[in-house]
């Protein structure tokens, strides 16, 4: 084999497997410090789609979650009304019978009882107009296709196209994926009995005991203004008997079941968005996570490799001194 000094090629080639595993080691290192086996984008350009694809469908999850929460929020606060209602009712009920139903109360007495039982009616109007971060709690009104308020008033029961619900999205797809309708409870309506027959007033101007029938509930309301006036009615109304009450009990009591019908089926979104989110982030550990262990061996091995290359071109780099050997 002949001595060349202007082109050494055991010097060439150490160099460049000490380049080869200079650049392994480094790549190593990195990923031992992000904790990722993808560091850039051609490293595998197909799964770094995929995982930007399964972040973006977590971001989202939590986002659902977070609307979830917040119909869930909704959805306590507006029982916890109606259970404040149900209790007025309860003490209205209890108002009658003390001031009606016993001959040793004086005009008087009667009187200081009816102004008791007046005042939880204006508490049960005021509890009606509560809402949650602006938005209301209960539907007195019905809305149009565009969701804007109109002046026909929602009923008890009544058609859905009455129904006055809000929609919580609840998937990573927003609008076009599943969603929850809540239902904001007609309480008004549920409080407007017709003391004839004890059932709920269903068209037209009756809702609400519009009109001349003789009701229990907020009041005699013929207004179309959405200012939601009414008038009293006191405990000598004629007609107003304890089945009332107890139709109105009833009636408060279905609006309940209705908000825990949309409290159970919120909870179960919520634990399987929660499921989801986890089953995701484990598919994007699988895809995207360095295996710690094999990486671990990889920069044991390019360590040993790169101090090996080295040190192989140092020697190459010796045999230039034979040459000048033979040159004295």
């Amino acid at each position: 084999m002949p001595l060349t000094v202007s082109n050494n090629s055991a010097v060439a080639s150490a160099s460049y497997y000490l380049d080869k595993n200079q650049k392994a080691l480094q790549m190593s290192i990195k990923r031992l410090a992000s904790g990722k086996r993808i560091i850039s984008p051609n490293d595998d350009p197909g799964t770094l789609s995929v995982v930007m694809k399964l972040n973006a469908a977590v971001n989202r999850l939590a986002g659902a979650k977070n609307n979830v929460q917040n119909g869930v929020s909704f959805v306590e606060i507006q029982d916890g009304m109606l259970e404040t209602v149900g209790r007025i009712v309860g003490r209205m009920a209890e108002l009658k019978g003390m001031a009606t139903q016993d001959p040793m109360k004086s005009s008087q007495d009667v009187e200081s009882y009816n102004n008791e039982f007046v005042d939880l009616q204006k508490q049960m109007f005021d509890i009606s107009k509560s809402t949650f971060n602006g938005v209301s709690l209960f539907a007195n009104y019905a809305t149009d296709a565009s969701g804007a308020v109109t002046s026909t008033k929602t009923l008890f029961k009544g058609s859905t196209s009455a129904d006055n619900t809000i929609d919580i999205f609840t998937s990573s797809e927003g609008s076009s994926g599943t969603k929850v309708s809540l239902y904001k409870s007609a309480l008004l309506s549920a409080l407007t009995i017709d003391a004839a027959n004890l059932s709920q007033a269903q068209a037209g101007a009756s809702a609400w005991g519009g009109g001349t029938t003789t009701v229990f509930g907020l009041f005699r309301d013929n207004s179309t203004a959405l200012t939601g006036n009414y008038a009293e009615i006191s405990l000598n109304t004629t007609g107003l008997s304890m089945g009332v009450f107890e139709q109105a009990v009833a009636n408060i009591a279905y609006l309940r079941a209705q908000t825990g019908g949309g409290m159970s089926r919120l909870n179960f979104a919520a634990e399987s968005l929660s499921s989801m989110e986890t089953n995701m982030r484990a598919a994007i550990g699988r895809v995207e996570d360095v295996d710690i262990a094999a990486e671990s061996a990889n920069l044991a091995k390019y360590s040993i490799l790169t101090q090996a290359s080295a040190a192989m071109v140092a020697q190459a780099n010796s045999t230039n001194d034979v040459a000048l050997m033979l040159l004295r």
